[in-house]
């Protein structure tokens, strides 16, 4: 595990008006130069790596902070701090300690704001202000996977629900401390805009003049993107990166279309959903690797995936890349709503051979912290004489479901995922923002699976 690193509050949330904001962070690290001449803290440098627009449609840092419950920098990330301030919001209003940001949980929050405005109390529980947010310098926590990479700066967009009374700006800076390198600092600036979402797209024109020139330039849209949102357009428009994570989607088949278009209309799309199948894209690959293996692959006719019932996108997209990979054509697609919510398509070969594929939704007990993790994989044939079947479970779904249906074939192979860490979102931006640009393999399953769903709304 990752040690969390230190983090020194160079400047703690100041708010400012929007014509000051490359001015005021300019005087942060002037007034810096002047405290630290006498030696007593270490050199300070903002880094020159890369800029962060974080869009944060949930509010959750935003409402947690004005409830009292969190005081570190609102970065739009859910890091440890932010989990710890969810536990302690839900252990507060008599819910479950998930600290996990779900809807109902986002829904009790705002509610219990809205007690606090409308009853023009001064302050929560805690004895903190309602409607003033006092970032605590000294817990202050930027993300730790995103501050390990020294981003340069994060913007933070905040829309908030209510009436359009223009835009707040906030600006501050952080600084993680390494281990390695305790004699200086490299810091990141940290703006943060609120307001509704009107207001922000009627500023949207001033937010590509506060990303650093000569430097990779990404932003993280945590909502299902719009096309046809103007800030949205502007945005993508200017970064070498839009990152989206599809497991969040509310209406997965009908969001990923939109992706499509993006990618059509040329924006260099990321989707950390995408990371998260890869693991099972590797083994699927590893077990086709011996030659006699690999000439058999081609009588795979039967592809069964199972995920946790919910958001189907993961099995979707390693469908989509499995097919695409294989040269399979799409030719039908239905579903069956029901305990399993099953999803059936049916492609042809090169050869004109039929494939049949089915996604499962499988209830489950404990739910994780993503929706629809992969559960497992079966690719097998309806020759009982092809040495292509294929088994892969997950360390914590197991295969039970599959293996009760005739699991592979007995001279298949059989692989087991493990949890890993890395499939949290935090991690995953940690991973993105090192590298940009098309991702071939990404797309090409995604047109498939444009395909599969346009060819549903067709039947």
């Amino acid at each position: 595990m990752t040690q969390a690193p230190t983090i020194f509050s160079l400047q703690a949330p100041k708010d400012v008006s929007l014509n000051e904001i490359e001015a005021e962070l300019s005087k942060i690290w002037q007034s810096y130069g002047i405290g630290g001449e006498d030696g007593a803290l270490p050199a300070a440098t903002r880094a020159t790596t890369f800029t962060l627009v974080v869009y944060e449609p949930e509010q959750t840092q935003y409402l947690l902070a004005a409830l009292g419950y969190y005081n570190g920098p609102i970065d739009g990330i859910l890091g440890p701090q932010t989990v710890s301030a969810l536990r302690d919001a839900q252990k507060a209003l008599g819910l479950e300690r998930t600290g996990k940001a779900s809807p109902q949980v986002l829904q009790r929050l705002r509610e219990e704001l809205a007690k606090l405005h409308k009853g023009g109390q001064a302050q929560d529980n805690n004895g903190i202000s309602a409607t003033e947010y006092s970032p605590d310098a000294a817990s202050a926590r930027i993300a730790d996977e995103i501050a390990l990479r020294n981003p340069c700066r994060i913007i933070s967009l905040i829309p908030v629900v209510g009436e359009d009374e223009g835009v707040t700006a906030q600006v501050s800076a952080y600084c993680p401390i390494q281990k390695q390198s305790t004699s200086s600092l490299v810091c990141c600036e940290y703006i943060t805009l609120t307001g509704t979402a009107t207001a922000l797209e009627r500023v949207g024109g001033m937010i590509p003049a506060l990303l650093i020139g000569g430097l990779p330039k990404f932003i993280w849209w945590k909502a299902t993107p719009d096309p046809n949102n103007a800030l949205f357009k502007r945005l993508s428009g200017v970064c070498d990166n839009v990152i989206v994570d599809s497991c969040d989607f509310n209406e997965p088949e009908n969001d990923l279309l939109s992706l499509q278009s993006l990618i059509e209309n040329g924006v260099p799309l990321a989707d950390l959903n995408w990371r998260r199948v890869g693991g099972w894209q590797e083994l699927t690959a590893e077990a086709y690797d011996p030659p006699a293996r690999r000439k058999a692959l081609n009588e795979v006719d039967r592809l069964n995936i199972d995920h946790e019932k919910g958001n189907p996108t993961q099995a979707l997209l390693f469908l989509g890349w499995l097919a695409s990979r294989l040269k399979w054509r799409a030719v039908s697609y239905e579903q069956e709503l029901g305990d399993y919510n099953v999803r059936r398509f049916k492609f042809l070969s090169d050869e004109q051979r039929e494939i049949e594929a089915e996604i499962a939704g499988v209830p489950v007990g404990d739910v994780g912290d993503i929706p629809g993790d992969l559960i497992a994989i079966r690719l097998s044939s309806t020759n009982p004489e092809a040495n292509c079947g294929t088994l892969i479970c997950s360390e914590t779904g197991g295969c039970m479901r599959m293996e009760t249906q005739g699991g592979a074939q007995s001279t298949g192979v059989f692989q087991q995922i493990t949890s890993l860490s890395e499939q949290k979102a935090e991690a995953l931006l940690s991973q993105q923002v090192q590298r940009w640009g098309k991702e071939a393999l990404f797309e090409e399953s995604l047109a498939l699976i444009a395909q599969l769903v346009k060819l549903a709304k067709k039947s």
